[in-house]
């Protein structure tokens, strides 16, 4: 089901998003954000009729979260929330999600982050690509006041929260043009994955580097 679900938002982005880059990136983006959304709802939830509380596990997906926004309000100063029938299309398809894995994360919480695994597995790959083909002319682009902001003057707690496997010196992207941009974008989805991967494993806590708030487990 997890690779059915991934499948069929890469063909979507794939076949009506081929030739429109900004407007793709939107969708990928709104889309991005609807799973830690699930992940934080369930386990509110969990916590309102007492039977654990994860402090952790919500102050690491609030994190993914705010950094998947700042993603998305990059990609709309782009232009990629234009038209209507991408924004209807973008929407549709999150809150679609939001309920799919509100339900799988409640039963099965390593598929449900294997399902974000996969779409920041295809985020990486898809900017990587984007990189490649685009970067020489990307380089000639001036970089989004937003993303300036982000990267340069923003929440650096939280940029760092979210990167849970990040055992070296903080990431600090150095951001001069729109290149830079996406190569931060870019990496922060390859940080999404190892986060992803991390909360798969049964030691999840020891591998938290930014999460240092235990856990309480209900008396």
């Amino acid at each position: 089901m997890i690779k059915l679900l991934v499948n069929l938002l890469v063909f979507v982005l794939d076949n009506l998003y081929k030739d429109r880059t900004y407007p793709r990136f939107y969708v990928l983006e709104t889309v991005a954000r609807v799973p830690y959304f699930a992940y934080t709802s369930v386990l509110h939830f969990y916590e309102t009729v007492g039977l654990w509380r994860k402090c952790n596990w919500l102050k690491v997906h609030f994190a993914e979260s705010w950094n998947e926004m700042h993603h998305l309000l990059i990609m709309e100063s782009m232009g990629g929330n234009s038209y209507w029938v991408d924004r209807f299309l973008a929407h549709f398809c999150a809150t679609l999600y939001y309920w799919i894995l509100v339900f799988v994360y409640a039963v099965a919480p390593k598929a449900a982050y294997q399902f974000m695994e996969e779409v920041e597995s295809h985020a990486y790959t898809t900017y990587d690509k984007f990189l490649r083909k685009h970067g020489e002319e990307l380089k000639t682009l001036p970089a989004p006041e937003v993303a300036l902001k982000y990267y340069g003057e923003g929440e650096l707690y939280m940029f760092d929260a979210f990167q849970t496997t990040h055992k070296v010196e903080p990431r600090r992207p150095t951001i001069e043009n729109l290149y830079d941009v996406f190569v931060a974008i870019r990496d922060d989805e390859l940080e999404h994955v190892k986060t992803m991967t991390a909360c798969q494993e049964t030691d999840t806590d020891l591998n938290f580097q930014a999460a240092k708030t235990p856990n309480k487990e209900p008396a």
